[in-house]
């Protein structure tokens, strides 16, 4: 079998392990559809500065939820590996000549597209409730590059995370301590333009606001596009977050 093969497999396992436990995804869907049915709703009379005056604020918080849906499920994506420490299944995968670069491959691959059509849903059900968009294909393709880029990067270092703690109190210790302080320090819930001077450096530096920015700019018109050097940054930060789960990946005990 290769690696290709290998990985495939592995993704497919991945899909099996969600549809037999779905309690996480649906507090993945659930949580953030709270937020935004909660902020959207409170905060309706909200004025956005960069927004057209006929758009509303629940109009710029829907691309923001979908990503906020994407980060909140990728740092519980390492939950996966605990299970499977604890059933002893991941020391039999490393004693096979499976390559470990395809098992973890396979696995982001599943995570990255499950959090994708979660993030999708939202983006249904946001319009359903009012959210009004004017799509702009060729900044689609950028968003949903970065995303793709963001989902795999958080994947990897919950992935990381998990098999170096090897406990649930950890990852959960893990997904508390990324998820808030990225959330609130990122465009998702206000634009950077409208934060305290000290917060919109931080804002700026977040890659939560550079995907969240990415996708409003291919969904409300008139809202710009972040620059490109930041593309660059998440690509490195993609490549770098594999590299360490991977590398934590090799010197996993195989018992």
């Amino acid at each position: 079998m290769g690696q290709g093969q290998i990985a495939a497999a592995v993704c497919l396992r991945a899909w099996r392990g969600t549809l037999r436990h779905p309690v996480t995804l649906s507090f993945s869907l659930l949580q953030p559809l709270m937020w935004m049915l909660f902020f959207g709703f409170l905060f309706y009379r909200y004025r956005i500065v960069e927004l057209d005056p006929a758009l509303a604020y629940i109009d710029f918080l829907l691309p923001g939820v979908c990503c906020m849906t994407v980060l909140f499920g990728a740092s519980q994506s390492g939950v996966a590996y605990i299970r499977d420490i604890q059933q002893q299944l991941l020391g039999r995968m490393l004693q096979t000549p499976a390559g470990r670069g395809a098992l973890l491959s396979g696995k982001l691959a599943a995570d990255t597209v499950r959090l994708l059509l979660q993030a999708l849903v939202v983006f249904a059900l946001g319009t359903l409730i009012g959210a009004n968009w004017q799509l702009d294909p060729a900044l689609l393709l950028r968003a949903l590059a970065l995303l793709v880029l963001f989902a795999g990067s958080f994947c990897a270092i919950s992935c990381a995370i998990a098999l170096l703690t090897r406990r649930n109190e950890a990852m959960a210790a893990f997904v508390h301590f990324i998820n808030m302080p990225l959330l609130f320090t990122s465009s998702v819930l206000v634009p950077v333009r409208q934060m305290p001077p000290w917060l919109e450096h931080i804002a700026r530096l977040n890659p939560l606001t550079h995907v969240a920015d990415s996708l409003r700019a291919a969904l409300l018109p008139g809202w710009a596009a972040p620059p490109l050097v930041h593309d660059v940054f998440l690509l490195c930060f993609a490549v770098g977050a594999f590299l360490l789960a991977y590398l934590i990946l090799q010197r996993s005990p195989r018992e």
